[in-house]
């Protein structure tokens, strides 16, 4: 199937919306987000009634069209959307979890990530999903990095962005994803951490056009080990692979102190962070931009991006939800897909 770039012009870039955990706020987002003038051919993949039914409450008027991959679109009026229906398998409650819909949120992923690698979709942008209900169902699932990692048969790396109105973007790229903080150390080995900037340094350089990536690597332990006083795996894990990945070109900078490695002039020495876990870099991130921040798959053969939030039971079905980091994913997704096609 054609790809953006093969696509003659005008027509517009096809980017596919997952509504994630139907109880959550993802459709209304989905629906806040097409009532945007953005230049996208939007193609949710959900059960259209769960779209319906947010847009009752939100009071936006929508109107929904059957996905047709071959008849590609040059603009996109206000307020429609095109969609792959993935039915429900029971009622939704707003802000109700129910394992029954467990695998209609599986089957969503797994359509859009197929027809990502098919080329069907230019991009794929994902709503929140409820990791525990999902594993309540009986299938063991960790995020939906880990789930298009294992789909795409191949190695990724988690990284969230953020726009900021007086500085670069920040970039926070992480070693470990959703593991337990026990399980942490144990993970940092020298194979992984040598894959994992491998592909951050890629993937800089080829979606996000940085000619000469310049990366900042935290250290495991606090004041980065103290000299081995902390602790060792700056000494005998960290130290080690960037000296080796160094000699390969790499600009790298580490193993760095992580309480000091966020303030605004060690910031501006570089164009993305390598923290070691989930809660050592991303706190930082979206403390600087919440709401705006993007999730970007690293390493995938599709491009994914995702929003910076959970499920917000709290606000499903209050018509209250933000949909700015949806919006922003969107808007970077669309650029990632412009640049892959020059």
């Amino acid at each position: 199937m054609p790809t953006f770039a093969e696509r003659a012009a005008p027509f517009l870039p096809r980017l596919a919306l997952t509504a994630g955990e139907p109880a959550g706020v993802g459709a209304e987002l989905i629906v806040r987000l097409v009532a945007s003038d953005l230049a996208a051919d939007l193609v949710a993949i959900t059960d259209p009634g769960l779209l319906e039914h947010a847009a009752r409450t939100l009071g936006v008027p929508l109107v929904l069209e059957a996905w047709d991959a071959q008849c590609p679109v040059t603009s996109r009026a206000t307020n429609h959307l095109r969609v792959v229906s993935v039915p429900l398998a029971a009622a939704v409650t707003p802000g109700q979890l129910d394992v029954r819909n467990a695998h209609h949120v599986l089957a969503a992923l797994t359509r859009a990530a197929d027809g990502a690698a098919s080329g069907e979709f230019d991009a794929l942008v994902t709503a929140p999903v409820h990791k525990g209900i999902i594993n309540d169902a009986g299938v063991a699932f960790t995020g939906h990095t880990e789930f298009f990692a294992q789909r795409a048969h191949c190695e990724v790396v988690m990284m969230l962005a953020t726009e900021r109105a007086d500085a670069a973007p920040l970039r926070v790229a992480l070693a470990t994803t959703h593991l337990p903080l026990s399980a942490v150390p144990a993970a940092i080995t020298a194979p992984e951490l040598t894959r994992t900037l491998r592909i951050l340094d890629h993937d800089l350089r080829t979606r996000f056009a940085i000619a000469a990536p310049r990366i900042g690597v935290l250290g495991l332990n606090p004041h980065a080990g103290e000299g081995g006083h902390m602790g060792r795996e700056e000494i005998e894990v960290i130290a080690p692979v960037l000296d080796g990945l160094r000699g390969e070109g790499m600009h790298l900078v580490g193993p760095l102190p992580a309480d000091t490695a966020f303030v605004p002039h060690q910031l501006a020495r570089f164009d993305a962070i390598l923290a070691m876990y989930h809660d050592q870099g991303l706190p930082v991130l979206k403390y600087a931009g919440f709401g705006h921040a993007v999730n970007v798959t690293l390493g995938l053969p599709w491009l994914r991006t995702s929003v910076d939030h959970g499920t917000a039971l709290d606000l499903a079905g209050t018509g209250r939800a933000d949909p700015g980091s949806l919006i922003a994913a969107t808007r970077l997704a669309l650029d990632l897909v412009a640049r892959r096609s020059q």
